[in-house]
């Protein structure tokens, strides 16, 4: 029998491991360099009612599992070394290693094809659409570039394919499958919900969102047209920075929406950019791997009161 994981069961590739997130905690299991699995738990927050709002949530969620997602990476890390310790870093670390990932973000993926569109000659004033149409291209190029570019390091591949393990062992309990190497094997590596269609859907519904941000400025803003050319555009980009969360939250609904109604075209049209670029974010795992996210898994439903237990995989 299926069972409906929409919201309860999700995960991340970690170094050499996976984290699985459930209801109520996330776990990540990483297999140390003696081959043993081991595994840490995270309580996952309860946010009040308001935070559960629809366009609300999204971005509640996307930053919870930022912060979890930097501790699991910098735990499997530990994990994997030599020495096995566990890698400490306190809250404002954390906090500082995440304003730096998205300032990289903001500069890669927003401000140089932001400046290189209007290079091109294009004018975000009076051809707002084709201004965002052609950045949106070379922002959806800068990211495919990125991907390609990461996916040519070997730890980068290892993490990919636990990338297809979680993935696999998610569309394995979906299904109401048994937990085992052998039928998480049957199934495919992409998972309409993954991380990776969650940031396309974002490239793609921020050429809509952009589109209307001169409009919004010179309604908004009095005396725009007066200001000089670096002013305006100065305001132009904080507006498109203000809109990302907005944007975030969107696209997070759609993602939903899309994973509720899978028969939806319009949807599944939205998200198959995401499936695609999937192809690249996922390498087959071998058994090993696979081992291990079932442990990630089954851990969870271990904590969260489920039958299921992870102590038979080794």
């Amino acid at each position: 029998m299926k069972r409906n994981a929409i919201d309860t069961m999700g995960g991340q590739a970690v170094i050499e491991g996976v984290m699985m997130r459930g209801k109520s905690h996330a776990v990540v299991s990483a297999r140390r360099q003696d081959g043993k699995i081991t595994s840490i738990s995270y309580p996952l927050r309860k946010h009040s009612a308001f935070l559960r709002l629809a366009f609300i949530r999204g971005v509640v969620n996307l930053i919870d599992m930022l912060v979890i997602g930097t501790k699991a990476l910098l735990w499997s890390a530990g994990q994997a070394s030599d020495d096995g310790e566990e890698e400490q870093m306190g809250g404002l670390a954390v906090a500082g290693m995440l304003i730096l990932s998205f300032g990289f973000a903001l500069v890669v993926f927003v401000a140089i094809p932001y400046l290189l569109t209007g290079f091109l000659g294009l004018v975000e004033q009076s051809e707002p659409f084709w201004f965002n149409v052609t950045d949106g291209i070379i922002r959806i190029g800068f990211f495919l570039l990125y991907i390609i570019a990461i996916a040519r390091m070997k730890d980068i591949r290892r993490v990919f394919e636990y990338h297809g393990a979680e993935h696999m062992a998610v569309h394995c309990y979906e299904k109401g499958k048994a937990m085992t190497v052998e039928n998480v094997k049957t199934f495919p590596r992409l998972h309409p919900r993954c991380g990776t269609s969650f940031i396309m859907i974002v490239l793609l519904i921020s050429i809509l969102f952009f589109t209307i941000v001169p409009s919004a400025v010179m309604a908004l803003v009095p005396l725009f047209s007066e200001l000089s050319f670096w002013a305006q555009k100065g305001i132009l980009f904080a507006a498109r920075v203000i809109f990302i969360p907005l944007i975030a939250g969107v696209s997070y609904e759609i993602l939903r929406f899309s994973a509720k109604h899978p028969k939806s075209r319009v949807f599944a049209l939205l998200t198959k950019p995401g499936l695609w670029m999937q192809l690249i974010t996922t390498r087959a795992p071998d058994a090993k791997q696979i081992k291990v996210a079932i442990h990630s898994l089954k851990e969870v439903l271990r904590i969260e009161g489920h039958k299921e237990s992870a102590d038979d995989v080794a």
